[in-house]
């Protein structure tokens, strides 16, 4: 059984000091590859330069999260469309709208997503996409730039049924992390995501965030790590009427296809 976690801020300050230890306990965990999530350009720079010392097991994203919007200037696009050519690079973002908390403005917000977008659309990589209360200005946005896109995915998704279907339609893959894992927050979520065909599931820890409450024995720290994915998986299992091979299995192969990592399938069963 073999893992594939597609978004982990493995650049954040809380992993400083134990990385290598991380990547063991992920390794041990049977993750065969992450993706390290950037969410401005100095964490994008990071990401890339951990994916190119071991392009086996991580790749990176370049992208600037909705929360730094209003900070990016036309320079940060320039650096970002130059590092998002490079080797390792499997998607552009993380990007899109956060109306929940608006760190920056909506007009910034709305301006950089559609920046993300006509980017990936000229290099012909996947967006991983960020969505939180912002449904109504995001998915129009989304649907004018489908067409020109490869694909992309909804990361982290816990919003509503009739946001699912809308992303669904579009071809996203869904994105689902610990959140699936929250008796008090993530019922919703419980309910909908055997509605995720199989072909459009995969899965993430979103570290060092989004902890599985159902993790036992409770981890000393409450920090997220890679190591726990499985709880991911294993929840949505339960909650979809799915066997756990088949959530792993699938997840695995979507991860590969969308974000065409150098990951072998055929270790999928090994």
């Amino acid at each position: 059984m073999h893992l594939i976690d597609i978004g982990a801020n493995l650049t954040h300050e809380s992993f400083e000091n134990d990385f290598e230890q991380v990547v063991a306990d992920a390794k041990s965990a049977q993750l065969r590859h992450i993706i390290i999530t950037g969410t401005d350009l100095a964490t994008s720079k990071a990401a890339q330069k951990i994916a190119a010392k071991q392009p086996d097991f991580f790749s990176s994203t370049v992208g600037f999260h909705p929360h730094v919007a209003k900070s990016v200037s036309s320079i940060d696009l320039s650096a970002a469309k130059l590092l998002s050519c490079a080797d390792h690079v499997a998607a552009i973002g993380e990007t899109g709208l956060d109306f929940n908390r608006n760190f920056s403005a909506k007009e910034d917000q709305l301006r950089i997503f559609e920046h993300h977008l006509e980017l990936a659309a000229e290099l012909q990589k996947p967006v991983f996409l960020h969505q939180r209360d912002a449904h109504d200005e995001f998915f129009p946005l989304l649907q004018k730039y489908r067409p020109n896109l490869v694909g992309g995915v909804v990361h982290c998704f816990t919003d509503t049924a009739r946001a699912l279907h809308d992303y669904l339609e579009l071809d996203m893959y869904i994105g689902i992390t610990g959140w699936i894992c929250d008796e008090r927050r993530g019922q919703e979520l419980q309910r909908a995501v055997g509605k995720v065909p199989e072909d459009r599931l995969l899965i993430e820890t979103d570290s060092p965030y989004l902890l599985p409450r159902s993790l036992h024995p409770k981890p000393k720290s409450r920090r997220n790590e890679p190591s726990h994915l499985i709880e991911v998986a294993k929840s949505i299992a339960l909650h979809s009427g799915r066997e756990l091979d088949d959530v792993v299995r699938c997840s695995t192969e979507n991860a590969v296809r969308l974000f065409r990592l150098p990951v072998s399938l055929s270790l999928e069963n090994s």
